[in-house]
């Protein structure tokens, strides 16, 4: 069974149609890339996947569990609560392009607070568990500092270790770098390249070319709210099929 299954999602926002029938398939331990335009509706499918946003058709799962519905004895569908959602949530780490901190809380403080709050994982344990997680990102030393303290790159993977505090089945990643100066691009996308290398499940919206050459093995090219085109990287950058998906690569790829 696909970590994630995608059928025909529809989203739209208002009388703006920003995902049209969407279907995508992601593996267990796999790294899949969506690269496209801005407003192609990159973005949206990973808050659809994660239930921040509604879809009005189509049906998303998430390691076999119908995310955002369940299904009653006649097979309708009814929207969860939101405890019932936050549930579901609990499984999906999510790294926005901001980093979204709590600025009253030191870095540890910020990766400890959702085990204990909502794990209720006592405190001296999810201390521990969180300074090893800072350690994972190469942040060990700087567990005391406030977010304000911190370079964009060194807040960027505190968010990481924070999402990877609730042990997550999936992790999203959200144009992860696009906030961060050049120079700090490369400290987060090697702390993702660990995780890729871990075995997680990971959905990457990323403008990071190489990054989606060398780390995923499928690479999903969106444009106005449909897949245009998916494959291995090296046929997805090497040979594209479609040529839209030609005309985007030339243009990226000539910055």
């Amino acid at each position: 069974m696909a970590m994630v299954e995608v059928h025909d999602v529809h989203k739209f926002y208002g009388d703006l149609h920003v995902l049209r029938g969407v279907t995508l398939s992601v593996q267990r331990g796999e790294v899949c890339t969506i690269l496209g335009p801005s407003g192609s509706g990159k973005s949206t499918l990973l808050r659809c996947v994660n239930v921040l946003e509604e879809i009005q058709a189509g049906s998303i799962t998430v390691d076999g569990t119908l995310m955002g519905f369940r299904e009653d004895a006649r097979g309708r569908l009814h929207e969860l609560r939101p405890k019932e959602l936050a549930r579901q949530r609990a499984h999906i780490g999510m790294v926005f392009q901001r980093f979204n901190l709590f600025p009253h809380m030191t870095a540890v403080q910020n990766v400890m607070a959702a085990p204990i709050r909502v794990n209720g994982l006592p405190r001296d344990l999810a201390f521990d568990k969180a300074l090893a997680l800072l350690d994972l990102v190469g942040l060990a030393e700087r567990a005391d500092h406030y977010p304000a303290q911190l370079s964009g790159g060194q807040q960027q993977r505190v968010a990481i270790a924070r999402a990877m505090a609730m042990e997550p089945d999936l992790m999203l990643f959200d144009e992860p770098t696009s906030a961060l100066d050049p120079e700090l691009v490369g400290e987060v996308l090697a702390v993702m390249q660990d995780l890729a290398a871990s075995g997680m499940t990971m959905m990457v919206v990323t403008h990071e070319m190489g990054f989606a050459r060398e780390v995923s093995d499928t690479v999903v090219f969106m444009d106005e709210g449909t897949i245009v085109e998916s494959g291995r990287p090296d046929d997805v950058f090497d040979a594209p099929r479609h040529p839209r998906t030609r005309e985007f690569l030339d243009k990226v790829l000539d910055h």
